[in-house]
Order: structure tokens, then C-alpha cells, then sequence
């Protein structure tokens, strides 16, 4: 298994310091322009989203989400890519667990899809990714690294955790990931002990 503890000679595991104050980095110049797209996206969600809530919400459908003042991990990623590319993973989710239900985790004891809440869950967002073929290798070297990267963990070795890999502090050179750990939307160093780190590179359509 791998953990936070192996990922720290990589330089892609480091300790937090809070967001504010930090120069926003830029996309590694050799980042194609979609991750720049991405990454605004992400971060005009700080400041906004500002708490945290996992409680079960019905959802419009396509498109539906909580209020941006909250939400969880992975709707920082979703909110990132409708914003950026008007890809909405609810549908994109919904529709392949739908086609393809048992290939996908049975954590909750569900019999069927649901387009409320499948799509927030950190394993069926790996299992899709996966199934569409754009897992990378994790933790991988540093420079196989790219800004936009979507990174997911097991927090303290067992709440699934996903955060956007936004590039390195240009004055630390320490990663930064944009996620909502539990206080809002932030940009900052990952802190929290975590193991099992998953990679995925999902670029748009046009990229």
C-alpha cells in the first residue's frame, strides 16, 4: 500500500500551510490550455464555497448541485469542469452506472443508480475514470505530474478524499491541490496523513 509517507520523497506530499497569503501558481508551461481553464474554474470557488455538508440532497437532473456556499470533496471537480467545459459528471456518472451497474462499487447497498448522490461519492468517480481510461501512475514521478491531475486518497485510511493537483508554491516549490477537506473550497499544501493515492488525468472532449 502506499502512503502519504512514501508520496513525501516525491514531493507530491507535503505539509499544509493555509492558502491565504501564497502567490497563485501558474500551469507548468508545458500544460496545455485546458488546465489553465480548469484551474480558474476551481478557484473561483474559494471564497464561495466556504462550508462543508454530506448530507443527501435531491438534485435537478442534469446539471442539479447543492449551494455553492457547501458541499463536499468531489463537488469542487464537478462544479471545476461545468464551469470550465460544461461537463457534467452527474450525467456523465449516471448514464455509464446505469449501462454498467455492476462495475461499479457497492459500498452503499444500492440496487439501481442514483443521479442524486453517485456522482458526489470519491469510488465511483475512480470507477469512471478508470472505465474511461484515464488512470496515471501515482505517485509516479514528479515530473510525470500535471496541473489538473485529479488526485484521490483514503484519509487516515478510510474516507475517500479527491482534490485538484494545481502545481507547486513558487516559493516552496511544495504541491498544492485545490479540495474542500472540510472548511470551503482552498488552494493549500495537503497535511492530513492518507493513503492509497489514485491519479487521473481527464481532459475535454476538444483538448
Amino acid at each position: 500500500m502506499i502512503t502519504r509517507r512514501a508520496l513525501l520523497a516525491t514531493g507530491l506530499a507535503l505539509p499544509f500551510l493555509p492558502s491565504m497569503g501564497f502567490a497563485t501558481p501558474a500551469p507548468p508551461r508545458t500544460a496545455p490550455e485546458w488546465t489553465a481553464r480548469l484551474l480558474r474554474a476551481a478557484r473561483t470557488q474559494i471564497g464561495v464555497t466556504t462550508g462543508y455538508d454530506p448530507a443527501y440532497v435531491t438534485l435537478d437532473y442534469p446539471g442539479g448541485d447543492v449551494s455553492r456556499e457547501t458541499g463536499v470533496c468531489t463537488d469542487v471537480v464537478i462544479r471545476a469542469y461545468r464551469d470550465a467545459f460544461d461537463m457534467d459528471l452527474q450525467q456523465l456518472v449516471h448514464l455509464d452506472m446505469k449501462a454498467n451497474f455492476s462495475s461499479y462499487p457497492k459500498t452503499w447497498g444500492l440496487s439501481r443508480a442514483d443521479r442524486n448522490i453517485d456522482h458526489r461519492r470519491v469510488p465511483n468517480l475512480e470507477r469512471y475514470f478508470t472505465r474511461q481510461g484515464l488512470k496515471r501512475e501515482a505517485p509516479g514521478r514528479r515530473e510525470d505530474w500535471q496541473a489538473g491531475d485529479l488526485v484521490t486518497m483514503r484519509l487516515g485510511g478510510r474516507l475517500p478524499h479527491i482534490a485538484i493537483f494545481s502545481g507547486y508554491d513558487p516559493l516552496t516549490e511544495r504541491a498544492l491541490y485545490i479540495h474542500n477537506i472540510g472548511g470551503g473550497t482552498r488552494e493549500e499544501e495537503i497535511r492530513t496523513d492518507y493513503d492509497s493515492p489514485m491519479r487521473f488525468r481527464f481532459p475535454p472532449p476538444d483538448a
